[in-house]
């Protein structure tokens, strides 16, 4: 029987060999953490899920373009990698919307164009995207119910993978007081979520 790879590292091995569904399955580890990350980092009247969905799906598009010129350097290379090209859909995305609207025209959500044909991160069943897309949501909410302070210390911790004095200078505090917010943060975070069925 032939195992399926399941490291980041073989998979993007076997995708730079041509195999589009170990890219995807790829993409479908990293697909929760970055749609937590690019939320947060869109503006406030933007955070749509499906808009949010959509700059996701663009980062993929790009990454799959540009796969060539992503080198490893460890396990969260490739995390650190969508997020800085997740970085760049944002920026273009908030400058075309703020272009458009200096014309007066509606805003619709513009898209890359994709190369070779289907999306190379849907490989999933639409009951499993929908799956995906609801328990993204859930976390969305009780990420929005936490004080802005422990929002942000938990989301550059715990998605964006930053370190604590990374973090510490980002936010202006002590490492000391970003330990203590993440703690809290996450604390809360445990206590919101629901009950497991018994």
């Amino acid at each position: 029987m032939i195992e399926t790879p399941t490291s980041t590292f073989t998979l993007l091995e076997a995708a730079r060999a041509g195999d589009r569904q170990a890219l995807s399955r790829a993409f479908e580890k990293y697909q929760r953490r970055l749609t937590v990350l690019v939320y947060y980092r869109v503006a406030p009247e933007a955070r749509r899920f499906e808009e949010v969905e959509d700059l996701v799906q663009e980062t993929f598009l790009r990454a799959w373009r540009d796969l060539d010129r992503f080198r490893w350097q460890s396990p969260d290379s490739f995390f650190r990698w969508l997020a800085s090209i997740a970085g760049h859909v944002v920026i273009d995305q908030a400058r075309y919307r703020a272009r458009e609207c200096r014309a007066g025209e509606e805003v619709p959500l513009r898209s890359a164009s994709n190369p070779g044909g289907a999306d190379p991160a849907d490989i999933a069943t639409p009951s499993r995207l929908l799956a995906r897309k609801e328990a993204v949501e859930r976390l969305l909410a009780r990420l929005d119910e936490l004080p802005a302070d422990y929002r942000e210390a938990l989301v550059l911790a715990k998605i964006e993978g930053c370190t604590t004095a990374e973090i510490a200078g980002r936010m202006g505090k002590s490492r000391e007081a970003v330990a203590l917010l993440v703690y809290r943060a996450l604390k809360r975070l445990r206590a919101s979520a629901p009950e497991r069925a018994r």
